[in-house]
This record gives C-alpha cells, sequence and structure tokens, in this order.
C-alpha cells in the first residue's frame, strides 16, 4: 500500500527489532491515516525538496516493539505520527534545518548528531495536526544518559 507518491506502508512499518522478537507490528486504521498524514505533510515534502530517497530507520512502532527498542510509552511512533529519518549524503543538521525552515510538524529532534561527522545520528520529527507546536530539540548522551537540549544544536 503506497502512503504517497515516494512512501509505502511497508517501509514505514518495517522493524528489525518486531521481525526479530516476533513482533506484530501491524497498524490499525487510525494509525495508518496518521501515516499517510505523516508522508503527505513532512516526509514527501523533504523528498521533494531533497531529490533523493529519505531513510525510514524508524516510524509506526506497536506498543510492544517501541517497549523493545526501549521508546517512550508516550512516544508518536506509536499513534503513526512520527519518523525518524535520514538523506544518504545530506548533513543531518541540515535536514533538520530545511524542515525546521520550511514544514509545519509537532516535534522536531536533532538526534546524537556530532558536528563534522554529517552523517552521525538521525532526524527525529513528527506530525499531529491537532498540536503543531514546531518544538525543536537535540538529543545529546551526557555520562551514558539522554538529555534533551532546547533548540537545534549542531
Amino acid at each position: 500500500m503506497n502512503l504517497s507518491a515516494n512512501f509505502s506502508l511497508k517501509e514505514l512499518t518495517k522493524s528489525d527489532t518486531a521481525t526479530r522478537l516476533g513482533i506484530d507490528n501491524t497498524p490499525d486504521d487510525e494509525a495508518i491515516d496518521n501515516l499517510k498524514t505523516l508522508c503527505e505533510k513532512v516526509l514527501q515534502p523533504v523528498r521533494e525538496h531533497f531529490g533523493k530517497s529519505v531513510t525510514i530507520n524508524s516510524a509506526y512502532r506497536s506498543p510492544e516493539s517501541n517497549a523493545a527498542v526501549g521508546g517512550s510509552k508516550t512516544s508518536d511512533h506509536c499513534k503513526g505520527q512520527a519518523a525518524d529519518i535520514e538523506i544518504a549524503g545530506i548533513a543531518n543538521a541540515d535536514l533538520a534545518q530545511w524542515i525546521m525552515d520550511n514544514l509545519d510538524y509537532t516535534q522536531l529532534i536533532l538526534e546524537f548528531y556530532t558536528q563534522g561527522i554529517p552523517d552521525s545520528g538521525w532526524v527525529h520529527v513528527s506530525y499531529d495536526p491537532n498540536n503543531l507546536k514546531k518544538q525543536e530539540l537535540t538529543a545529546v548522551k551526557v555520562a551514558g544518559k539522554t538529555q534533551y537540549l532546547n533548540g537545534l544544536q549542531a
């Protein structure tokens, strides 16, 4: 099932963790609708702007697969409203900055990016049409624990 011109339900529900652990990662109809909206409002515009394939590291996660990867119990991934993405050849900081400057979103996180290493980390972006608060964060590890800093800090 295609969710947009360049994104399929299969790629937005793929989970190596779920496969390895035998977890069903099938979204319900509401999550599929949310994934379509995420593709329409964020992922497809990113693909069209950069003219390159967008790698989906993680999008929809069933509650069980989300728990298996240590995700937040309130994660937008469980509602089909978030994706962790990268584009080969584009610095993740530049990808996050373009999204921030050009699109609506709920939350944008530059995760574990190291300045000077363009392909380090990834970009988390979520889209809830009822909550477009445009929150920007940067995730870093401090003493082995994840901390979230306000703003994009590349």
